[in-house]
């Protein structure tokens, strides 16, 4: 052991204080906490940006090519079924469907598993239709819809 040095100090330098520790979890807690709810705003924001991609963008082209080869948007009591399945009657012979692929072959839903909803023709589009998601909150009518509006 070198003089120079008291006994005391040469067992401080080997080893970290019950109060730096604590410090060191304190602030990894922190981070932790910081990470987490910032972690849920991001997955939160990208089921929103997922509904918005599908109701402006995914099922655009879907109803327009139905509207050409019908004459007309699929009607409120259709619904997104017609876009699935032949209508039944006369007007089957002119529907060339299906015109989107789902896996199931049901209605597709949103990212908080509600099925999206369809009027036509639309209120907030008088001359089309609304398609629109209830959001996250599932209660249609409410601010947090997300339609193509």
């Amino acid at each position: 052991m070198n003089p120079k040095y008291s006994a005391s100090q040469c067992r401080r330098t080997g080893a970290f204080t019950l109060l730096e520790i604590l410090v060191a979890l304190g602030i990894l807690a922190m981070l932790a906490t910081l990470a987490v709810t910032q972690v849920d705003k991001v997955f939160g924001q990208s089921q929103q940006s997922v509904a918005q991609l599908f109701v402006r963008d995914s099922m655009h082209v879907p109803l327009l090519r139905y509207r050409m080869d019908m004459g007309a948007y699929p009607t409120t009591a259709q619904g997104l079924d017609v876009l699935l399945h032949a209508p039944g009657g006369g007007a089957a012979a002119q529907w060339k469907g299906p015109y989107f692929e789902v896996r199931g072959g049901t209605k597709p839903l949103d990212p908080w598993g509600q099925p999206y909803e369809y009027r036509q023709p639309g209120v907030k589009n008088p001359s089309g239709y609304d398609l629109y998601s209830a959001g996250p909150d599932r209660k249609a009518g409410t601010d947090d819809d997300i339609g193509n509006w």
